[in-house]
């Protein structure tokens, strides 16, 4: 940010150092090794007084010398010139740093070519002893330099203690220096082989070449064990968290590695055609080939160490950016631009917020990616995201995939660097309108409570069952919602009836074709493992049918009915009514009937972030733009294929990797639970925290099209957050129940509760959930500061849902109905859409019993005790929210 940027859009200048440095590095340890390998084969020339090797030593220099001298030399100025365009604070640090370092490496250079020069020329005239002292002389120097050259290198990956002292010593005698020094010097070893191979082929006598090849041979096999050991010594000197973010989480890093890998592998078995006799053609093709395998070698491995200091420049103490990790703080408060040298835009405003972008974009984004170039292209890594979907991915940049800086800046900045980002593409976000909900009126069932002898109670499990609908692609909700019933005969001791009765049920009107709208059929063999018959849910159960009895909490229940929300004319309404009737058996007599909601959403908005628009009817869903695009991300992240696998037919059930209690999913051991997965990834990049970040994913945006939190408490302005708690609080509640996964301690690291993480309580999805007493204390009206976060139900069975009243036989949702839908409920689909048993039973809206009409079920008059829960005879607090 202190020195002029240079615009390679197309090249960025990582690359073409990398194309540069490889080069150099290849010829460079050459040099080193090169040397030794002249001292060493001349003294046994000498002391062979082998005539023909020493011949060939003469041979060997001229080529060393062209190779190294010259190409060498050439390209190490390169390196210089290009790192002082494209990083110069960088440099300027490492230069005024080892000032003296790189004075004594000028020194050792400087006696390489005076004795490299004299070996070559004066190599017919000087004395057996004096000619293998100037070759040790090179060969002495060459090492010190790579010596010298080391220690800085190392310091950029490993500084260690200097970043605390500044101190010459520390920086240069660093962890990773002796390591790296013993793995560079067996490398130079064995390219002294592997060069020496390519004189060796043009040898004319049959004989030596022979020779020649093998004694090359066991400059290439013999410092293998040593190479490989240095090697486990030198990773395991990287800093802990660089060898996680870099050798685990960095899927470009798995790039470089299998190519170190395999060339290794081809190296070391192509040699072997230079250790058997074999034609002249294939030793000579062949050693071409090592070549370009060796080159390929040392990319590998100069790309891991390049990746191995990400997102730094100098580990711990520069971004890649150069920007200094200590002015961190103070650009993200006061802004970035502002303290930018060279940019003539210093604040953003709305006039020039795309060109501000692209200054931000050019010295922060620059030194990695290009703009339609050929590596790291950030219109293509940005493909399939909207302007907020680069918004958080900037937000979350760095957070758990560190190996890339986070961005530096103020909000505002940040706005303009994703509106420069998006202006790159051609595809513009579309305009979603509002939805506009139309009421539907029910008819309220009648009752007459001079007759009827029975009450007919049902409700749904949950306030809204989601469901996702892009099943030629993923699936992590599939169809399958459930009621629940209970028939109750009237009287002075009012009787739950079990016996000789059946409960049907059949959905509204329109309803009845969900495979008209879904995939889900078509690919349950590849979800589900089994092939289920349209229209039928994975329990067997259709859009019309018997309830079964749960004889262990004495209810009726039909699960797994597979309703959606889209009917047959075209309609969306995520509220289908369901027509409930009690039929005695043997008569067919119904003894009462009902009708109840049977909530279903597919409004997840994964859109706003991951493009596309939703699918059914441009009103709800996730389209197969989302869905691709979403796969690809995880496909990248994650290094799986599951893109490929679903163009191929196959989709994947998200849950078949991550456990879910709800689907009954175990998951596959070692990967976090579904919820910790998805709540803890989106918690590092979603910008908002209160209930915003709630109704990206789940259907509660008031401008949606579900709404689904209409109860009371949405009514007096109680939201998701205040049982839930914030985005931050709740994911880190479910990533602490992850029994310390390294994944989960990844999503966890740069979390925000507002409650501190070590008294969060760590808790288990849809088991461990907000209770309505933590508010609600003895059934009390709750204090204005009442929180129930943190404060979980010890298991399933104390869940609302699950719950019974005090008599142990009456569930609390038979009389309040379903979570976040309790009466009264107030769905903008219809006034009492969800209310409709306490409109027929009661004439009200409010739960049944409510202003002491215990009449709906006793037929005698009640005296003051509160037989099913504490505090219930009395006055509904809230009558007024009804007016």
């Amino acid at each position: 940010m202190n020195y002029p940027v240079w615009e390679l859009y197309w090249l960025n200048s990582g690359t073409l150092i990398a194309i540069i440095a490889v080069l150099h590095v290849f010829i460079s340890h050459f040099a080193v090794g090169g040397g030794i390998f002249l001292w060493l084969t001349d003294l046994k020339s000498v002391k062979e007084g082998n005539i023909a090797l020493r011949q060939y030593v003469r041979r060997h220099i001229w080529f060393f010398l062209l190779l190294t001298m010259v190409f060498g030399g050439v390209s190490g100025v390169g390196i210089w010139f290009i790192i002082a365009l494209s990083s110069p604070w960088a440099t300027s640090v490492l230069i005024h740093t080892f000032v003296f370092a790189w004075a004594i490496e000028w020194v050792f250079f400087i006696v390489e070519i005076v004795s490299l020069l004299i070996y070559h020329y004066k190599f017919e005239s000087l004395s057996d002893r004096n000619r293998l002292r100037v070759a040790f002389i090179y060969a002495a120097s060459a090492w010190l330099s790579l010596f010298i050259i080391n220690g800085i290198i190392t310091f950029m990956l490993s500084p260690g203690q200097w970043l605390q002292t500044n101190n010459f010593w520390h920086g240069f005698f660093n962890p990773t220096n002796l390591p790296g020094l013993f793995f560079r010097t067996f490398i130079c070893i064995m390219f002294a082989g592997l060069f020496g191979f390519v004189t060796a082929v043009f040898e004319k006598n049959d004989s030596l070449r022979q020779t020649l090849l093998k004694y090359c041979a066991k400059w290439l096999y013999i410092p293998l064990p040593f190479l490989i050991l240095s090697a486990f010594w030198y990773f395991y000197s990287i800093p802990e968290n660089a060898r996680l973010t870099n050798f685990v989480l960095n899927k470009q890093t798995a790039n470089a590695v299998n190519v170190f890998i395999l060339s290794t592998v081809l190296l070391y078995l192509l040699a072997l055609v230079m250790v058997f006799r074999t034609s002249k053609a294939l030793q000579r093709v062949s050693v071409f080939v090592l070549l370009i395998i060796g080159l390929s070698w040392i990319g590998g491995f100069e790309y891991m160490r390049e990746y191995a200091r990400k997102p730094y420049v100098i580990y711990g103490y520069m971004y890649s950016p150069s920007i200094l990790v200590h002015d961190e703080e103070k650009l993200n408060r006061e802004g970035f631009l502002k303290h930018a040298k060279w940019t003539a835009i210093k604040e953003v405003t709305e006039e020039n917020r795309v060109l501000a972008g692209r200054e931000l974009f050019n010295l922060q984004c620059l030194s990695c990616h290009t703009i339609g170039g050929v590596k790291n292209d950030i219109i293509e890594k940005t493909k399939g995201l909207t302007y907020f979907g680069i918004i958080s991915q900037l937000y979350g940049q760095g957070k758990i995939l560190d190996y890339m800086p986070k961005f530096i800046g103020n909000e505002r900045e940040m706005e303009a660097l994703a509106a420069f980002i998006k202006s790159l593409h051609k595809k513009q976000d579309p305009n979603i309108q509002p939805f506009t909900v139309k009421e539907e009126n029910v008819e309220i069932p009648t009752f007459n409570p001079d007759k009827d002898k029975y009450v007919l109670l049902a409700w749904s499990t949950l306030g809204e069952k989601c469901i996702t609908d892009a099943d030629r692609w993923f699936s992590f909700l599939y169809p399958g919602s459930t009621l629940q019933a209970i028939l109750i005969k009237r009287g002075k001791k009012p009787k739950i009836i079990s016996d000789g009765i059946e409960i049907h049920y059949e959905v509204q009107k329109g309803y009845e074709n969900p495979s008209k709208h879904v995939d889900f059929w078509k690919y349950s063999q590849s979800l589900k493992s089994k092939k289920i018959q349209e229209n039928i849910g994975l329990t067997g159960k259709g859009l019309k049918g018997v309830f079964d009895y749960d004889g262990e909490r004495k209810i009726f229940s039909a699960e797994g009915i597979p309703v959606i929300p889209y009917r047959d004319d075209g309609v969306f309404n995520p509220y289908p009514v369901f027509d409930i009737k009690a039929i005695e058996k043997g008569t067919n007599r119904i003894l009462q009937q009902t009708k109840v909601v049977a909530p279903v959403s597919t409004e997840l908005r994964c859109f706003l972030c991951h493009g596309g628009t939703p699918r059914w009817n441009g009103i709800s869903g996730i389209s197969d733009e989302t869905a691709k695009n979403i796969l690809q991300i995880h496909d990248r992240r994650h290094g799986t294929k599951l893109l490929e696998s679903a163009l191929k037919g196959k989709p994947q059930m998200c849950q078949s990797c991550h456990e879910d209690f709800i689907v009954k999913s175990k998951g596959i051991k070692g990967h976090n639970s579904f919820s910790a997965s998805m709540h803890g990834w989106h918690a590092n990049y979603i910008p908002y925290k209160d209930e915003r970040a709630c109704n990206f994913c789940h259907p509660n945006d008031t401008r949606g099209n579900t709404r689904c939190n209409r109860d009371i408490h949405s009514k007096l302005g109680i939201g998701c957050t205040q049982c839930h708690g914030k985005l931050d609080d709740h994911a880190a509640s479910v990533l602490l129940s992850q029994e310390g996964t390294r994944t989960a301690k990844l999503l966890l690291k740069n979390l925000n509760p507002e409650t501190p993480l070590a008294q969060i309580n760590p808790r288990k999805p849809w088991v461990n959930q907000p209770d309505c007493l933590n508010c609600h204390i003895g059934f009390q009206k709750p204090d204005k500061s009442s929180s129930s976060f943190n404060k979980w139900t010890s298991d399933g069975k104390m869940l609302f849902r699950n719950r019974d009243d005090s008599t142990g036989r009456l569930p609390c949702t038979a009389c309040h109905s379903s979570p976040h839908a309790t009466y009264p409920a107030f769905n903008e689909y219809g006034k009492n859409r969800d209310n409709i048993q306490p409109m027929q039973y009661q004439g009200n809206p409010l739960p049944i019993g409510a202003q002491m009409k215990c009449s709906v079920c006793h037929i005698e008059k009640m005296d003051r005790a509160s037989a099913h829960h504490t505090n219930m005879l009395r006055e509904f607090r809230n009558r007024n929210i009804l007016k």
